[in-house]
């Protein structure tokens, strides 16, 4: 009888006097692959931190039969998002820095990421060529050798994602955990994660993977289902009912609130955005060139590409953050970009969110002062709001069941719950245009088909006007009437998609 690997007996978690995790308890055999699943604060990411060595926990833990004490040397944990310092050795960025060359410049290249990550401790400069070799081998595993020399502030949030993947396959362990390793990843990146893991799998590391929304892999063996911060489920993944552990998924979320009263149908912009022949490059490397597109009042519009195909770049163009739209023609909401508006009379038009602002935003303010900074578009509140303006936020904070994180900050809570709370902010001025950059990236199954029921009924038959961007056809709200495409093509740089073609790139 095989002898189990990994052993979990009783394990319970406590954070700032609250209960995260109790009573877990479940072991998994050699050669077995764990892929961890549950509602919004359920402690999935708890979890995979106490397994990976990075969390204080009460209980027993054994990992081949050895103290977890030293798992760091053989258990390797990829997070949802990798944290790294400037060149100058602090971790010191702000979100427009991804798009402004000179900025960019303070942070290292993915090559010297990847050349430090090779050989802890050692100078990058006397690795030897097989290590650098293997670098170059994982870059083009993963399909971003063209990467290699760019500043990791740059990366979008599906390529940061195949970086944070190539640094981990650098050296590899006995165990690989992964915390939503599909987020920000196009179709195609995801099946070739999955083939990659599959293989690695097969090679005998052991995989303990929470999948997010995504459909769990051909090669997981164990599910482990968490709920109401215990385990619920554990056991053969053939065995895993999710209509009977998870909440009713497929209801519908109907809203009569006042929070919806969105703008009415007199027309104020014949237009809300015209771009015409934009082009946008970093140095020598071509995003996109000669590219036109136009957006009439209450229209909207998928903006689809593969990762790194420049829409989250083009998305800056729009809301102000990027500093070639004043190279390009532009015109937003009838007025060329540069003719004398400032950028916050733009932003004020604007509810905005992307995977970059979630990671760059003050988390160090309370969770009412993130919505109530919708209001003045910036990263924190800096200035004092009016009583109407805070008897909306409190509005949107009972609306969204999150009264009773109000007052606390937003690191403290889930990273799903940080996103519902960055959501409220774009949503909180109700403003005539939104732009939703991957804005279900983080959230629970859910929560996410909450927050699309919510945007299909804020845009409906109004002259709301959307531009949405995601990678999971199962997010794209119903209201979404054309695709604005992103590719190359016969030189051409994008393709406008009729509606009737909603499968995702």
């Amino acid at each position: 009888m095989k002898k189990p690997f990994i052993i979990v007996k009783d394990l319970a978690v406590k954070m700032q006097g609250n209960t995260v995790l109790d009573g877990i308890s479940f072991s998994i055999l050699p050669n077995e692959h764990l892929a961890i699943l549950g509602d919004s604060e359920s402690g999935k990411t708890t979890l995979a931190n106490v397994l990976a060595g990075k969390l204080h926990f009460e209980g027993k833990l054994l990992i081949n039969s050895d103290n977890v004490t030293d798992t760091h040397t053989r258990i390797k944990l990829v997070e949802q998002r990798y944290s790294f310092k400037n060149l100058s050795g602090l971790n010191d960025f702000y979100y427009q820095q991804r798009f402004n060359s000179y900025d960019a410049n303070d942070a290292p290249t993915v090559y010297e990421e990847l050349l430090k990550a090779s050989s802890p401790g050692s100078k990058p400069t006397c690795l030897p060529d097989r290590q650098a070799n293997n670098i170059d081998f994982n870059l083009s595993v993963l399909g971003i050798s063209h990467l290699k020399n760019s500043p990791l502030i740059q990366l979008s949030s599906g390529e940061h994602k195949r970086f944070q993947l190539a640094k981990a396959l650098l050296n590899p362990s006995q165990v690989l955990i992964l915390d939503t390793p599909y987020t920000g990843l196009d179709i195609s990146a995801v099946k070739k994660l999955n083939k990659i893991l599959e293989g690695i799998s097969e090679k005998g590391t052991q995989i303990i993977l929470i999948p997010g929304t995504f459909p769990i892999p051909d090669f997981i063996t164990k599910v482990a289902f968490l709920k109401n911060k215990k385990l619920n489920f554990f056991g053969e993944k053939e065995n895993f009912l999710p209509e009977e552990n998870s909440n009713s998924l497929q209801r519908k979320h109907i809203y009569n609130t006042n929070l919806l009263t969105v703008s009415n149908k007199v027309s104020q912009y014949e237009t809300i955005v015209e771009m015409k022949n934009i082009e946008l490059k970093y140095g020598s490397h071509l995003i996109f060139k000669e590219l036109n597109w136009k957006i009439k009042e209450g229209e909207k519009w998928l903006l689809k590409g593969r990762n790194g195909s420049g829409k989250s770049s083009l998305l800056s163009m729009i809301t102000g953050d990027h500093p070639q739209a004043y190279s390009n023609e532009i015109y937003l909401f009838g007025k060329r970009r540069g003719s004398g508006e400032s950028i916050w009379d733009i932003k004020r038009k604007i509810g905005f969110i992307s995977p970059e602002l979630d990671a760059f935003f003050d988390k160090n303010v309370s969770c009412f002062q993130a919505i109530g900074s919708g209001y003045a578009d910036t990263i924190g509140l800096f200035k004092k709001l009016n009583q109407e303006q805070n008897n909306t936020i409190l509005q949107w904070l009972d609306f969204l069941q999150l009264s009773h994180v109000s007052t606390k900050p937003l690191h403290s809570i889930s990273a799903s719950l940080q996103r519902m709370i960055l959501l409220a902010r774009a949503l909180v001025k109700n403003p005539p245009l939104l732009v939703l950059d991957e804005p279900c990236q983080g959230l629970s199954q859910e929560q996410s088909l909450q927050f699309v029921s919510l945007i299909n009924q804020i845009c409906i038959g109004t002259n709301k006007t959307l531009i949405y961007v995601s990678h999971d056809e199962k997010n794209i709200p119903e209201c979404v009437e054309k695709i604005f495409k992103l590719e190359k093509k016969d030189n051409q740089f994008y393709s406008i998609i009729k509606p009737a073609a909603l499968a995702v790139a």
